[in-house]
């Protein structure tokens, strides 16, 4: 029950994020996004785990562990944070959200052949609902995969004073290059929560803040390496105000997304947590109409494709023997719904 609820904590925090990440790649880069919103975890993750008296913790994790811990990190905060930007930014959160949930297959399969969890029918109805719900939105009203792609915000095409309150244009979903580094930060989410499990070791609620501040260390490290490209330094302070302030915002409330993620995974099994998170694509629907209305899309198509994506992993979260508890079915029905593999 603890983890669930840490889950359904994660997945809030974590839509809010990226409505202001959505926000701010429309007027900044991928690469400013990165470079600020990954180091603001590392100090964050510090803080609460000193006040905790968790910060000794790190120390008493196996080299094997830190070393997934700091796996875990540099897939979720870097690749997957950086291809979720890049598919946000061709066609909006709300599109991006029901393509990660193709993560969960992974994440699931990925539970079964390391952690030694089990596939039921109940969870192969969750996977097939989980593929079609990003189907559903990619066919929306027959019209091509690939169009526009989104426009930003130039120093010719604007004033300053337009640059100051965050004035965009019309947006244009791309759907080729929003599907392209969408399924990739699905593989990045989907294989994450699988390491931080193995690095977790069983320590507990006070070990998941020193694990995640180990996950976010390596993020930091590889992120400040990536800022040693020629011009990426010169690039990073040349960002505008409004993707800044937008940057920071995504910054936090990722952290403090996954500081209740690390938690779940703490007290409650990958399998149950990590479907739950999942949730956040139905609150970043209403984190998206606050605060990027313009800049999203809100069609029946969108939330149709979000609906079934968001069964489906329900459907992977949820064990048989609770559904049997409430739905009655024949023997042979019952017999069905109770095979397992492996």
């Amino acid at each position: 029950m603890l983890g669930g609820f840490f889950g359904l904590l994660a997945a809030a925090t974590f839509a809010f994020n990226n409505a202001a990440a959505r926000r701010g790649v429309l007027t900044g880069s991928v690469a400013q996004a990165i470079a600020i919103t990954v180091p603001i975890g590392a100090p964050m993750f510090a803080v609460v785990a000193l006040a905790t008296g968790s910060l000794a913790m790190v120390s008493e994790f196996s080299a094997l562990a830190l070393t997934y811990l700091a796996a875990a990190g540099i897939v979720h905060f870097v690749w997957g944070r950086y291809c979720n930007f890049r598919a946000t930014k061709a066609m909006g959160a709300n599109l991006v959200g029901p393509v990660q949930q193709v993560g969960m297959v992974l994440t699931l399969g990925l539970a079964i052949w390391v952690l030694g969890e089990s596939l039921t029918p109940l969870r192969i109805i969750g996977i097939l609902l989980v593929v079609l719900g990003p189907m559903l939105i990619l066919q929306r009203n027959g019209k091509a995969a690939a169009t526009a792609i989104a426009p930003v915000l130039t120093a010719a095409e604007t004033t300053p004073a337009q640059v100051a309150a965050d004035i965009i244009p019309p947006f244009k979903a791309n759907y080729a290059e929003g599907y392209l580094w969408g399924l990739q930060s699905a593989v990045a989410y989907g294989a994450s929560p699988i390491l931080v499990a193995l690095g977790l070791q069983g320590k507990g609620l006070g070990g998941s803040l020193a694990a995640g501040l180990v996950s976010y260390v390596a993020a930091t490290v590889v992120a400040a390496i990536m800022l040693l490209w020629p011009g990426q330094i010169r690039h990073l302070f040349a960002i505008r105000p409004a993707a800044a302030k937008w940057f920071t915002l995504s910054g936090v409330l990722v952290c403090v997304s996954q500081m209740f993620l690390y938690m779940g995974f703490a007290v409650a099994p990958v399998s149950v947590v990590s479907p739950i998170q999942r949730l956040s694509i139905v609150f970043r629907i209403y984190a998206g109409w606050l605060i990027n209305r313009e800049h999203e899309e809100f069609g029946g198509r969108v939330i149709a494709g979000t609906i079934v994506s968001l069964i489906g992993a329900i459907a992977l979260s949820v064990s048989t023997e609770a559904v049997l508890a409430y739905l009655p079915l024949p023997d042979a029905m019952v017999a069905i719904a109770r095979w397992q593999w492996p």
